[in-house]
Order: structure tokens, then sequence, then C-alpha cells
């Protein structure tokens, strides 16, 4: 049986990784949105998150470094603990800030939680390659997947019924306490994998040996599918991303209308999808499960279109008023996401070599990332246009239509690279 030790761990560092990535690159773009500030300039904001992008420029600090007097806890948990407390202090900070009045001093600040994210992720990363065999990978994927997926639960439904009823500032507080999770999971781990694979590189090979040794692994050719694949792969989810919270207020939800979907609706619909992932990856492998995450989360995203442009019907949960239309939609795409999430995750270990653990995977998940981040900051600009094209309701269906199509890339490439998923036994 599967150390439980193992996936109580990940879950925690999950959440805690999950945590301040969704509140600046999520429930931030509801907090401006609620005070006015235009859907070009949050579309512009959401360039913060391009420092998870760019990880892969420190991620050579984290493996030849560890912070001292942390160290004694082990290379990777040191800088664990180093930026958890970063980003709870920044946190708080953050709930202290008007953000019309001093928005200049709020971007800084966001700027600061997502760079010690990028680099809490790094560690986190490298760690959990160097906790299991492949084997279990898809186990500690799952575990990771389930923390990250509460995360996503306390960072937008909590945070946004906390904020309807006691204001924003409550609310970010709440979730500086919140983020203390990650450091229960340093205390709960045993005495951290010593890798004795890993190689010390300098700052020059750095970057240089761990392509090398991915392009030697697969060749040229296979190599730039797979790259393809990462790059595209979350390309509809990371692009409507900032817009998802915009996109609620627009239509008329209060903000415990769209907790309350999350709260009720996502959190089981994404645990589903998160251990449906794993399930799939063990029953049908890889390449099937990338190709149904794929197709999911193209038919879910382009669900959206149609709350646009239909008359919403509500229901009572005692008492609870819960947008039927908008949670079954959002409970679908959860499960899509959490199936997504944890087949993207097996899909990216599996390529990592554990000569470069940290490096490489921060260059898959940077390039995952970045081309969806870049196109990101343009998202606003885009519905602002679809918009003026037309009207509010059928500009964000428009906006939704158009944000499903770049799903077909990925599935493209996909298909054209089924006999290197088929044929190689290692995933």
């Amino acid at each position: 049986m599967f150390n439980i030790r193992k996936m109580l761990v990940m879950g925690t560092f999950g959440f805690a990784s999950g945590l301040p990535y969704i509140l600046i690159f999520s429930t931030l773009s509801a907090w401006l949105r609620d005070v006015g500030i235009s859907l070009s300039l949050i579309g512009f904001f959401s360039w913060i998150a391009l420092t998870y992008s760019l990880k892969f420029l420190w991620a050579p600090f984290v493996d030849r470094f560890s912070v001292p007097i942390l160290n004694r806890y082990g290379r990777r948990k040191s800088w664990i603990i180093l930026t958890q407390l970063i980003i709870i202090f920044c946190i708080f900070t953050l709930s202290s800030i008007n953000p019309i009045n001093s928005l200049s001093f709020f971007i800084f600040i966001a700027f600061l939680i997502a760079f010690s994210g990028s680099i809490q992720d790094i560690a986190i990363d490298a760690f959990r390659i160097e906790y299991a065999d492949i084997s279990d990978q898809g186990n500690l994927a799952a575990a990771y997947q389930f923390g990250y997926r509460l995360a996503i639960l306390a960072a937008t439904s909590l945070a946004l019924i906390l904020a309807d009823n006691y204001g924003w500032s409550a609310s970010y507080e709440v979730m500086g306490l919140l983020m203390l999770t990650g450091l229960i999971g340093v205390v709960i781990s045993k005495k951290e994998n010593i890798n004795t694979q890993l190689e010390i590189l300098n700052f020059k090979d750095s970057f240089i040996k761990p392509i090398k040794d991915f392009g030697s692994r697969y060749g040229f050719y296979l190599a730039s599918l797979l790259l393809l694949i990462v790059a595209t792969y979350r390309l509809t989810d990371i692009v409507m991303g900032p817009m998802a919270n915009p996109f609620y207020l627009d239509m008329g939800y209060s903000l415990t209308e769209i907790g309350s979907v999350v709260k009720i609706v996502a959190l089981i619909a994404s645990v589903i999808g998160v251990f449906l992932g794993g399930i799939l990856i063990k029953k049908i492998g890889l390449y099937y499960s990338l190709l149904t995450g794929a197709f999911l989360v193209m038919m879910t995203n382009a669900c959206f279109s149609y709350v646009a442009i239909s008359q919403e019907e509500y229901i009572l949960l005692g008492s609870i008023k819960m947008p039927l239309k908008l949670s079954l939609i959002v409970g679908l795409d959860s499960i899509a996401a959490g199936i997504v999430g944890t087949v993207n995750i097996t899909f990216l270990t599996s390529m990592v070599s554990k000569k470069y653990t940290a490096v490489q995977y921060a260059l898959l998940t940077s390039f995952m990332m970045l081309p969806g981040k870049f196109f990101g900051g343009f998202s606003g600009l885009l519905a602002s246009y679809f918009q003026e094209m037309s009207n509010l309701n059928y500009g964000w269906m428009y906006f939704y239509l158009f944000t499903s199509l770049l799903t077909v890339p990925s599935i493209i490439f996909i298909m054209v690279n089924k006999n290197f998923f088929i044929n190689d036994k290692s995933i």
C-alpha cells in the first residue's frame, strides 16, 4: 500500500502551492473588477503570473544552493520554508492596501507573492520527483492536485464569500493564515531524500545540460513535438483564467453566489476529476488520458458561452440561493480541470531526468505556461473587443467560444505523437 504520509505531505504542499497562485492569478481579478478596474488593465495585471512561466531562470539557484540555517531540514525544504514565510507576510501586507489609492504598491506586493510562489513551486516539484519512484508519481500527482484543488476552493469560494461579507482586507488576512498549512507538510514529512543522481551544475551549464539531456533522450523531432504538446495543452485554461471572475461579476452574480457555487459544486467535482485522472492513466494510458482531458476542457469551456446568453435559473439549498446553470457548468469544468491537472503533471514528470529534477521540470512547466500567460495578458482586450463588436452578453459568448478553440492545436499534436505514447512503456 502506498505511503499515506507521503500522500498527506504532497497534499499540504499542493495546497501551499495553489493558494498564492490562485489568489494572484484569479481572485485578485475579482477584487480589481469589484472596485471598478477595467478589463484591459486586469488582463495586463495577469502578467505578474509570468514569474511562474520564467521560473526556469532561477531554478538553478534552487538546485545549486540551500537556505542557510533552514537547510538543516533539507535542501528542498529550506526553500519551501523560506518562500512560504515570505508569502504569508506579503499576503497580510496586501490585505492592508487599497488598490484604488495605491495601485503601484499593490502590484509590487502581488509581484513578490508571485515570485516567491514560483520559487516555492520549483522546490516542491523537485521534492515530489525525488520523493518516490516514477511508478508512484501518479499517486503523488493526485495527492498534490487534491491539495491544489482545496487551495482553489479556499482562494476562490471562501475568499469571495468573506470579501462579500467582511471586506477584501479580512478575506486576505484569512488567506494568509491558511498558508500555514504548507508548513505542516514540512513538519510531518520525514527526513528529505538525498538525490544521489543530481548533478550540481555551474550557471552556464544549468540550462545547457538539461536541454541537451532532453534532446539526446528524445531526438530533435520528437522533443519538438513533445514541447509543442506541453506549450498548447493548457492554453485554453490559462488564457481565459484572468477573465473568469470578471465574467461572473458582469453576468450579475454576487461574490457570495460565486463563492457558494465553488464551495458546493467545484470542490466535489475537482476531487472527482483529480482521482479520475489517476484512474484514467492506469486504465487507458497517458495517450488516451491526454486526449480525453483536452476534449473535456474544450467542451466545458465552450459551455460558459451558453451561460453568457441564457437566463439563469435559481434553486434553494437550505438558505443558499444557487444559480443552477452556472453550478452545473462549473462542476463539469472542475471535473475536466482535475483530470487535466493530474494527467499533465504525470506527463511532465515522465519526461524529467533525476539528474536535473528542479531545472528540467521548471523548464517544462515554464514552456507550458509562458504562451498562455503571455496571451492571457491580452484576454481583457479580447473580451472588450468582442463586447464592442456586439454587446456584453454576446461578447462573452464569443470570448469563450474563441478560447475553447485554443485546445485544438494540442489535440492535433497529441494525435501526431500517438506512437510515442503507445510504445513508451515508462509512461
